[in-house]
Protein backbone atom coordinates (compact mmCIF):
# COMPACT_ATOMS: atom_id res chain seq x y z
CA UNK A 1 0.00 0.00 0.00
CA UNK A 2 2.39 2.51 1.20
CA UNK A 3 4.92 1.77 -2.72
CA UNK A 4 1.11 2.87 -4.41
CA UNK A 5 0.81 5.55 -2.60
CA UNK A 6 4.39 6.97 -3.42
CA UNK A 7 4.22 5.59 -6.93
CA UNK A 8 0.63 8.52 -6.56
CA UNK A 9 2.61 10.96 -5.27
CA UNK A 10 5.73 11.21 -7.64
CA UNK A 11 3.36 10.87 -10.90
CA UNK A 12 1.23 13.53 -9.04
CA UNK A 13 4.09 15.74 -8.01
CA UNK A 14 5.40 15.05 -12.46
CA UNK A 15 2.03 15.52 -14.26
CA UNK A 16 -0.37 17.80 -12.65
CA UNK A 17 1.40 20.76 -12.51
CA UNK A 18 1.30 21.09 -16.58
CA UNK A 19 -2.40 20.32 -16.51
CA UNK A 20 -2.70 24.34 -14.35
CA UNK A 21 -1.37 24.95 -18.21
CA UNK A 22 -4.45 26.76 -20.18
CA UNK A 23 -2.32 26.33 -23.43
CA UNK A 24 -4.47 27.23 -27.00
CA UNK A 25 -4.70 23.85 -28.57
CA UNK A 26 -3.09 23.51 -31.87
CA UNK A 27 -5.32 23.60 -35.22
CA UNK A 28 -4.61 20.44 -37.33
CA UNK A 29 -5.48 21.66 -40.78
CA UNK A 30 -5.21 18.49 -42.56
CA UNK A 31 -8.92 18.58 -40.74
CA UNK A 32 -12.26 20.15 -41.17
CA UNK A 33 -12.12 22.40 -38.09
CA UNK A 34 -14.24 24.97 -36.70
CA UNK A 35 -12.17 28.52 -37.07
CA UNK A 36 -13.11 31.24 -35.11
CA UNK A 37 -15.46 34.27 -37.01
CA UNK A 38 -14.13 37.45 -36.05
CA UNK A 39 -14.90 39.36 -32.84
CA UNK A 40 -14.75 36.11 -31.02
CA UNK A 41 -12.71 35.42 -28.03
CA UNK A 42 -9.64 33.29 -28.56
CA UNK A 43 -8.30 31.33 -26.28
CA UNK A 44 -5.08 32.71 -25.09
CA UNK A 45 -1.56 32.59 -22.96
CA UNK A 46 -1.07 35.22 -20.90
CA UNK A 47 2.45 35.25 -20.91
CA UNK A 48 4.60 37.65 -18.75
CA UNK A 49 1.46 39.99 -17.95
CA UNK A 50 1.06 39.71 -14.46
CA UNK A 51 2.08 42.74 -12.09
CA UNK A 52 3.17 42.91 -8.24
CA UNK A 53 6.42 40.70 -9.55
CA UNK A 54 7.78 41.23 -6.23
CA UNK A 55 5.60 38.91 -4.79
CA UNK A 56 7.60 36.29 -7.17
CA UNK A 57 10.98 36.84 -5.52
CA UNK A 58 12.36 34.21 -3.07
CA UNK A 59 13.26 36.43 0.22
CA UNK A 60 14.46 33.30 2.10
CA UNK A 61 18.47 32.69 1.96
CA UNK A 62 17.87 29.12 3.10
CA UNK A 63 15.21 28.58 0.55
CA UNK A 64 17.04 30.19 -2.08
CA UNK A 65 20.15 27.88 -1.54
CA UNK A 66 18.30 25.38 -2.05
CA UNK A 67 16.98 26.73 -5.24
CA UNK A 68 13.67 27.19 -3.69
CA UNK A 69 12.70 23.69 -3.48
CA UNK A 70 11.17 24.54 0.00
CA UNK A 71 7.39 23.47 0.19
CA UNK A 72 7.33 20.52 1.92
CA UNK A 73 10.30 20.71 4.73
CA UNK A 74 8.87 21.65 8.09
CA UNK A 75 10.34 24.99 8.93
CA UNK A 76 9.73 27.92 11.24
CA UNK A 77 8.27 31.76 10.79
CA UNK A 78 10.03 32.01 7.19
CA UNK A 79 7.09 28.75 5.81
CA UNK A 80 4.91 31.78 5.25
CA UNK A 81 6.76 32.70 2.19
CA UNK A 82 6.59 29.15 0.49
CA UNK A 83 3.71 27.17 1.86
CA UNK A 84 2.31 28.29 5.24
CA UNK A 85 1.18 24.67 6.77
CA UNK A 86 5.18 24.24 6.83
CA UNK A 87 5.73 25.82 10.28
CA UNK A 88 3.07 23.82 11.89
CA UNK A 89 5.39 21.56 13.27
CA UNK A 90 8.38 23.84 14.54
CA UNK A 91 9.30 23.14 17.93
CA UNK A 92 9.81 26.44 19.83
CA UNK A 93 7.27 28.72 21.11
CA UNK A 94 8.50 31.79 18.91
CA UNK A 95 10.46 32.18 15.86
CA UNK A 96 11.86 35.00 14.42
CA UNK A 97 13.59 35.61 11.04
CA UNK A 98 15.21 38.75 8.96
CA UNK A 99 16.53 39.29 5.96
CA UNK A 100 17.58 41.07 2.67
CA UNK A 101 17.68 40.13 -0.69
CA UNK A 102 20.26 41.79 -3.32
CA UNK A 103 18.52 41.24 -6.31
CA UNK A 104 19.45 42.45 -10.02
CA UNK A 105 19.19 46.34 -11.05
CA UNK A 106 20.20 47.60 -8.07
CA UNK A 107 16.67 45.99 -5.91
CA UNK A 108 16.81 45.56 -2.59
CA UNK A 109 14.36 42.86 -0.76
CA UNK A 110 14.01 43.52 3.55
CA UNK A 111 12.02 41.12 5.04
CA UNK A 112 11.01 39.66 8.43
CA UNK A 113 8.45 37.10 9.63
CA UNK A 114 7.61 36.00 13.06
CA UNK A 115 5.67 32.87 14.18
CA UNK A 116 4.32 32.22 17.35
CA UNK A 117 2.95 28.79 18.89
CA UNK A 118 -0.32 27.98 20.79
CA UNK A 119 -2.36 25.12 21.78
CA UNK A 120 -4.90 26.73 18.89
CA UNK A 121 -2.35 26.60 16.49
CA UNK A 122 0.94 28.68 14.96
CA UNK A 123 -0.13 32.58 14.46
CA UNK A 124 2.33 34.65 12.45
CA UNK A 125 3.66 37.92 10.85
CA UNK A 126 5.53 38.33 7.64
CA UNK A 127 6.74 42.03 5.87
CA UNK A 128 8.56 42.51 2.67
CA UNK A 129 9.68 45.76 1.70
CA UNK A 130 11.05 46.52 -1.80
CA UNK A 131 13.54 49.51 -2.55
CA UNK A 132 13.92 49.71 -6.40
CA UNK A 133 16.21 53.03 -6.25
CA UNK A 134 15.52 56.79 -7.53
CA UNK A 135 15.00 57.03 -11.50
CA UNK A 136 14.99 60.42 -13.46
CA UNK A 137 11.85 61.41 -14.05
CA UNK A 138 11.53 63.27 -17.71
CA UNK A 139 9.14 64.41 -20.18
CA UNK A 140 8.88 65.55 -23.88
CA UNK A 141 9.90 68.83 -25.03
CA UNK A 142 10.54 70.38 -28.18
CA UNK A 143 14.18 70.92 -27.36
CA UNK A 144 17.82 69.78 -28.58
CA UNK A 145 17.45 66.41 -26.03
CA UNK A 146 13.64 65.78 -26.98
CA UNK A 147 12.90 65.51 -23.39
CA UNK A 148 13.10 67.70 -19.83
CA UNK A 149 14.25 66.54 -17.19
CA UNK A 150 11.78 67.45 -14.45
CA UNK A 151 13.04 65.63 -11.19
CA UNK A 152 13.25 62.23 -9.53
CA UNK A 153 11.23 59.64 -8.12
CA UNK A 154 11.36 56.35 -5.86
CA UNK A 155 8.96 53.71 -6.65
CA UNK A 156 8.00 51.23 -3.67
CA UNK A 157 6.34 47.90 -3.01
CA UNK A 158 5.19 46.29 0.86
CA UNK A 159 3.34 43.48 1.46
CA UNK A 160 2.47 42.80 5.40
CA UNK A 161 0.18 39.34 6.02
CA UNK A 162 -0.99 37.19 8.54
CA UNK A 163 -0.54 33.72 8.54
CA UNK A 164 -2.18 30.34 10.51
CA UNK A 165 -0.77 26.56 10.48
CA UNK A 166 -2.25 23.67 12.55
CA UNK A 167 -1.05 20.40 12.40
CA UNK A 168 -4.29 18.08 12.29
CA UNK A 169 -2.68 15.13 13.08
CA UNK A 170 1.39 14.37 13.54
CA UNK A 171 1.06 13.76 9.69
CA UNK A 172 -1.20 16.63 8.57
CA UNK A 173 -1.10 20.09 8.51
CA UNK A 174 -3.10 23.30 7.04
CA UNK A 175 -1.93 26.80 6.79
CA UNK A 176 -3.29 30.13 5.03
CA UNK A 177 -1.99 33.60 5.03
CA UNK A 178 -3.90 36.35 4.18
CA UNK A 179 -2.02 39.28 3.08
CA UNK A 180 -2.07 42.78 1.97
CA UNK A 181 0.13 43.93 -0.82
CA UNK A 182 0.56 47.85 -2.31
CA UNK A 183 3.10 48.91 -4.99
CA UNK A 184 3.40 52.33 -5.82
CA UNK A 185 4.82 53.63 -9.37
CA UNK A 186 5.23 57.02 -8.00
CA UNK A 187 4.11 60.45 -8.76
CA UNK A 188 4.26 60.90 -12.46
CA UNK A 189 3.82 63.79 -14.36
CA UNK A 190 1.01 64.05 -17.07
CA UNK A 191 1.38 67.43 -18.65
CA UNK A 192 3.83 70.41 -18.27
CA UNK A 193 3.35 74.17 -18.86
CA UNK A 194 4.90 77.42 -17.74
CA UNK A 195 7.44 74.98 -15.62
CA UNK A 196 4.70 73.55 -13.32
CA UNK A 197 3.59 69.47 -14.10
CA UNK A 198 0.39 67.90 -13.52
CA UNK A 199 0.63 64.92 -11.74
CA UNK A 200 -1.13 61.67 -11.17
CA UNK A 201 -0.35 59.02 -8.38
CA UNK A 202 0.07 55.72 -9.55
CA UNK A 203 -0.33 53.20 -6.69
CA UNK A 204 -2.36 50.09 -6.26
CA UNK A 205 -3.04 47.50 -3.76
CA UNK A 206 -4.84 44.02 -3.42
CA UNK A 207 -5.38 41.78 -0.92
CA UNK A 208 -4.01 38.09 -1.36
CA UNK A 209 -5.28 34.54 0.31
CA UNK A 210 -2.34 31.48 0.09
CA UNK A 211 -3.20 28.27 1.63
CA UNK A 212 -1.10 24.99 1.82
CA UNK A 213 -1.06 21.49 3.34
CA UNK A 214 1.80 19.26 4.47
CA UNK A 215 1.32 15.72 4.68
CA UNK A 216 3.98 13.21 6.16
CA UNK A 217 3.39 9.92 4.27
CA UNK A 218 5.12 7.91 7.15
CA UNK A 219 7.77 6.54 5.09
CA UNK A 220 10.56 6.99 6.78
CA UNK A 221 10.88 10.77 6.54
CA UNK A 222 9.73 11.17 3.13
CA UNK A 223 6.87 14.61 2.69
CA UNK A 224 4.71 15.57 0.60
CA UNK A 225 2.93 19.07 0.01
CA UNK A 226 0.48 21.32 -1.88
CA UNK A 227 0.55 25.31 -1.91
CA UNK A 228 -1.19 27.97 -3.38
CA UNK A 229 0.01 31.41 -3.25
CA UNK A 230 -0.84 34.79 -4.49
CA UNK A 231 -4.43 34.18 -5.18
CA UNK A 232 -6.29 37.62 -5.64
CA UNK A 233 -8.83 39.28 -7.38
CA UNK A 234 -7.97 41.59 -11.24
CA UNK A 235 -6.60 44.66 -10.52
CA UNK A 236 -5.99 48.14 -12.73
CA UNK A 237 -3.55 50.44 -12.96
CA UNK A 238 -5.03 53.49 -14.88
CA UNK A 239 -7.13 51.64 -17.96
CA UNK A 240 -4.97 48.51 -18.00
CA UNK A 241 -5.81 45.45 -15.92
CA UNK A 242 -3.63 43.15 -14.94
CA UNK A 243 -3.62 39.77 -12.34
CA UNK A 244 -1.03 38.90 -9.57
CA UNK A 245 1.57 36.23 -10.57
CA UNK A 246 -0.54 33.32 -9.35
CA UNK A 247 1.54 30.28 -8.52
CA UNK A 248 0.73 26.56 -7.77
CA UNK A 249 3.20 23.94 -6.19
CA UNK A 250 3.76 19.94 -5.40
CA UNK A 251 6.63 19.37 -3.38
CA UNK A 252 8.40 16.32 -2.24
CA UNK A 253 11.77 16.22 0.51
CA UNK A 254 13.28 13.20 2.41
CA UNK A 255 16.41 12.88 4.51
CA UNK A 256 18.81 10.25 2.81
CA UNK A 257 20.41 9.21 5.56
CA UNK A 258 17.27 7.23 6.42
CA UNK A 259 19.17 4.88 3.65
CA UNK A 260 21.96 4.87 5.46
CA UNK A 261 23.51 3.71 9.09
CA UNK A 262 24.73 7.43 9.96
CA UNK A 263 23.62 8.74 13.18
CA UNK A 264 20.76 11.27 12.24
CA UNK A 265 21.93 13.46 15.01
CA UNK A 266 24.99 14.06 13.42
CA UNK A 267 24.41 14.16 10.15
CA UNK A 268 21.34 14.98 7.58
CA UNK A 269 21.36 15.36 3.82
CA UNK A 270 17.74 16.79 2.63
CA UNK A 271 16.54 15.94 -1.09
CA UNK A 272 13.85 18.11 -2.21
CA UNK A 273 11.81 18.57 -5.78
CA UNK A 274 9.31 21.09 -6.49
CA UNK A 275 7.16 20.95 -9.36
CA UNK A 276 5.81 24.74 -10.17
CA UNK A 277 3.27 26.12 -12.34
CA UNK A 278 3.06 29.94 -12.82
CA UNK A 279 0.11 31.39 -14.44
CA UNK A 280 1.96 33.28 -16.61
CA UNK A 281 5.00 31.56 -17.75
CA UNK A 282 5.99 27.57 -18.00
CA UNK A 283 5.62 24.92 -15.57
CA UNK A 284 9.65 24.71 -13.77
CA UNK A 285 11.22 21.83 -11.67
CA UNK A 286 12.89 22.99 -8.55
CA UNK A 287 15.76 20.65 -7.47
CA UNK A 288 17.46 21.19 -3.83
CA UNK A 289 20.00 19.70 -1.44
CA UNK A 290 21.06 20.51 2.20
CA UNK A 291 24.15 18.81 3.91
CA UNK A 292 24.17 19.14 7.64
CA UNK A 293 26.73 17.84 10.20
CA UNK A 294 26.10 18.40 13.83
CA UNK A 295 23.20 20.16 13.48
CA UNK A 296 25.69 23.16 13.14
CA UNK A 297 26.85 23.66 9.89
CA UNK A 298 24.86 23.66 5.96
CA UNK A 299 25.97 23.59 2.61
CA UNK A 300 23.34 23.72 0.27
CA UNK A 301 22.82 23.70 -3.68
CA UNK A 302 19.71 23.52 -6.20
CA UNK A 303 19.22 24.73 -9.85
CA UNK A 304 15.81 24.93 -11.56
CA UNK A 305 15.07 24.21 -14.98
CA UNK A 306 13.66 25.41 -17.54
CA UNK A 307 14.43 29.59 -17.06
CA UNK A 308 15.86 32.20 -19.24
CA UNK A 309 18.66 33.44 -17.26
CA UNK A 310 18.56 31.83 -13.45
CA UNK A 311 21.18 29.36 -13.21
CA UNK A 312 22.35 27.66 -10.28
CA UNK A 313 22.38 28.54 -6.85
CA UNK A 314 24.44 27.86 -3.78
CA UNK A 315 24.21 28.46 0.33
CA UNK A 316 25.28 28.12 3.56
CA UNK A 317 23.77 28.21 7.17
CA UNK A 318 24.95 28.10 10.86
CA UNK A 319 23.14 27.41 13.62
CA UNK A 320 23.65 26.49 17.33
CA UNK A 321 21.77 25.97 20.42
CA UNK A 322 22.33 28.11 22.92
CA UNK A 323 21.06 27.25 26.57
CA UNK A 324 16.75 28.15 25.63
CA UNK A 325 17.87 29.16 22.39
CA UNK A 326 19.05 28.69 19.06
CA UNK A 327 20.20 31.31 16.49
CA UNK A 328 20.52 30.97 12.94
CA UNK A 329 22.88 32.43 9.87
CA UNK A 330 22.00 31.49 6.01
CA UNK A 331 23.74 33.15 2.95
CA UNK A 332 22.76 32.35 -0.98
CA UNK A 333 24.00 33.32 -4.37
CA UNK A 334 22.16 32.88 -7.11
CA UNK A 335 23.60 32.66 -10.77
CA UNK A 336 21.30 35.36 -13.34
CA UNK A 337 23.31 34.57 -16.45
CA UNK A 338 23.98 37.94 -18.15
CA UNK A 339 22.92 39.54 -14.80
CA UNK A 340 25.11 40.06 -11.75
CA UNK A 341 24.40 37.49 -9.23
CA UNK A 342 21.45 37.69 -6.37
CA UNK A 343 22.99 37.44 -2.83
CA UNK A 344 20.65 36.84 0.17
CA UNK A 345 21.35 37.01 4.08
CA UNK A 346 19.27 36.04 6.48
CA UNK A 347 19.33 35.53 10.37
CA UNK A 348 17.27 34.10 12.67
CA UNK A 349 16.39 32.89 16.21
CA UNK A 350 14.13 30.18 17.70
CA UNK A 351 13.19 30.57 21.63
Amino acid sequence: MMKKLLVLMLLCLMGLAPAYAQDTPDLDLSEDVDLPVPGQDIPRERRAQTGFKFLSVSPDARAAGMADAYTSQRIGSAAMFYNPASMAYFTRKVDVSAGQVKWIADVNYNMGSVAYSTDWGVFGLTLVAVDYGDFEETIRADNAQGFLDIGTYSPSAWAIGLGYARAITDRFSVGANLRFAKQDLGSGAISYAGGTATRKDFDQGSTIVDFGVLYWTGYKSLNFAISSRNFSRENTYSEESFELPLTFRLGLSMDLIDFTSMDKNTHAFILAVDTERPRDFDEQIKIGAEYTIMKTLSLRAGYVFPTDEQGFSLGAGFGRELENFVIRVDYAYTDFGVFDGVNRLAVGVSF
